[in-house]
């Protein structure tokens, strides 16, 4: 059970002293790439991951919400991000993405919105690590939670088997985490909830103790 708290809802302008207050107690960092083409948001690109990942002790989850991965996504491996998560719905050839990424030694992920099925992974399980259920529309931090995704989750975990990391991305708070990890799901990012707290440290241990 890992919690991946997600810098996005940050005080940005000092991103490595956000990042500073969870080192310790969270298993990975979730950091947003949004290019305001794939969503109507932008947030940042290589340059800002190289700097954290030569800032902080904690893996560097990327989840990259941006057009044309097949291009760019294996850049994030090379640099050092340990996962690197593409969007299905993005990739023109998954198969060798994922062949690209894991090549770099990243872990290898396809998130997947909440409008798309399942289906969309036939003939890329065995490549990927993790599946990432998107549990809000991918863009912005704070949403409601989506209740109707838990029988997605469920069914990601039936297909993937035993081994695969389900991942859950948006909403999840103290609330939620429960319902994801009964699902199926064993890492969590967590955004909004731990970094509008002054004591994000103490919410991941918080979110950790109710999954553990």
């Amino acid at each position: 059970m890992l919690i991946s708290p997600s810098v996005l809802n940050s005080n940005l302008g000092r991103l490595s002293e956000e990042i500073s207050k969870v080192e310790g107690v969270a298993d990975l960092i979730h950091l947003d790439v949004m290019d305001n083409h794939f969503v109507p948001n932008l947030s940042f690109g290589l340059p800002v991951v190289a700097g954290v990942l030569a800032h902080t002790s904690l893996p560097v989850d990327v989840h990259l919400m941006i057009d044309d991965p097949d291009r760019w996504a294996p850049a994030y491996g090379e640099a050092g991000a340990y996962s690197v998560t593409f969007h299905i719905e993005a990739a023109k050839d998954p198969v060798t993405l994922s062949k690209n990424i894991s090549a770099t030694g990243a872990r290898v992920a396809a998130a997947l919105k909440p409008g798309t099925d399942l289906d969309s992974l036939d003939g890329l399980l065995e490549h990927l690590d993790m599946i990432l259920i998107m549990t809000v529309e991918p863009g912005f931090g704070g949403q409601a939670f989506m209740y109707d995704m838990m029988p997605k989750i469920a069914r990601a975990r039936e297909l993937s088997g035993a081994h695969m990391w389900i991942e859950v991305d948006g909403g999840v708070s103290q609330n939620t985490i429960k319902d994801c990890k009964e699902a199926g799901a064993n890492v969590f990012v967590a955004g909004s909830c731990v970094y509008s707290n002054p004591d994000p440290a103490q919410v991941v241990r918080d979110l950790k103790a109710l999954v553990e």
